[in-house]
């Protein structure tokens, strides 16, 4: 594995009940790097975010991720693997009956974190970071969508990964509040943290340029904004 590759498929194979969704794929990707994922509905984006989370396992080839092989990582690990890839969700699963302070704790608690005050100052930073530092007190319904956002882009940052994957993170958002999420995003990643986003949205490929992956055929290949499956792919989606 290159020394600044967090993410390094060579020849993986992924089923799922028997049926082939990626063959023999190869994928390299670096520290601090920003990637769109783009493909049609079934193309198997969230499958291969699932992957790289080791849900899905690998059917066959060599799979490294954050420095675990996931071909061969135990149960065990996985948990320690997870803290190393921050999710990003579309429908936010924030849970309701509690504040944005108290959602975020439950993650810290449940990841081991003891320290009442360690959780409260990790709490703050985070929030801070996404520009939601005044709103920790307030539940998600009290919260805008832009705003839900934030906190779950702060909730995937707790135990300060080194892999961020958005999945659809702007599907349920205006342009502008779109953009102000990918700013974040576009951020972190400056920042030395991978960050993988699946997206149709073909006017933030094209205000936000970056590398462009593409589900396709079963493989994942580089494409570009003169794909006119990407215009298309926005079309289908409005």
């Amino acid at each position: 594995m290159g020394l600044d590759n967090i993410i390094e498929f060579k020849n993986v194979s992924i089923l799922i009940k028997d049926h082939m969704v990626f063959k023999s794929i190869d994928l390299t990707i670096q520290k601090g790097e920003f990637v769109y994922i783009i493909g049609k509905v079934g193309s198997g984006k969230t499958t291969l975010i699932k992957t790289i989370t080791s849900e899905i396992p690998v059917a066959e080839g060599n799979a490294v991720v954050a420095g675990y092989n996931l071909e061969s990582i135990k149960r065990k690990h996985q948990p320690m693997l997870r803290r190393k890839v921050g999710v990003v969700f579309q429908d936010f699963q924030l849970l309701s009956d509690r504040t944005v302070n108290d959602n975020l704790s439950f993650v810290l608690k449940a990841t081991g974190w003891k320290s009442k005050t360690e959780i409260n100052t990790r709490i703050g930073e985070v929030l801070e970071k996404v520009g939601l530092g005044y709103k920790g007190y307030k539940f998600p319904h009290q919260l805008s969508g832009g705003e839900q956002q934030r906190v779950v882009i702060a909730r995937a940052l707790l135990n300060n990964p080194e892999i961020i994957l958005a999945d659809e993170p702007t599907g349920n958002l205006d342009p502008k509040t779109s953009e102000e999420i990918i700013e974040i995003l576009q951020d972190l990643s400056k920042n030395g943290r991978a960050v993988i986003m699946v997206t149709h949205n073909y006017n933030l490929l094209k205000k936000f340029p970056s590398r462009i992956l593409k589900c396709y055929n079963e493989g994942v290949i580089e494409t570009d904004l003169n794909d006119p499956e990407i215009e298309h792919l926005s079309k289908q989606m409005e």
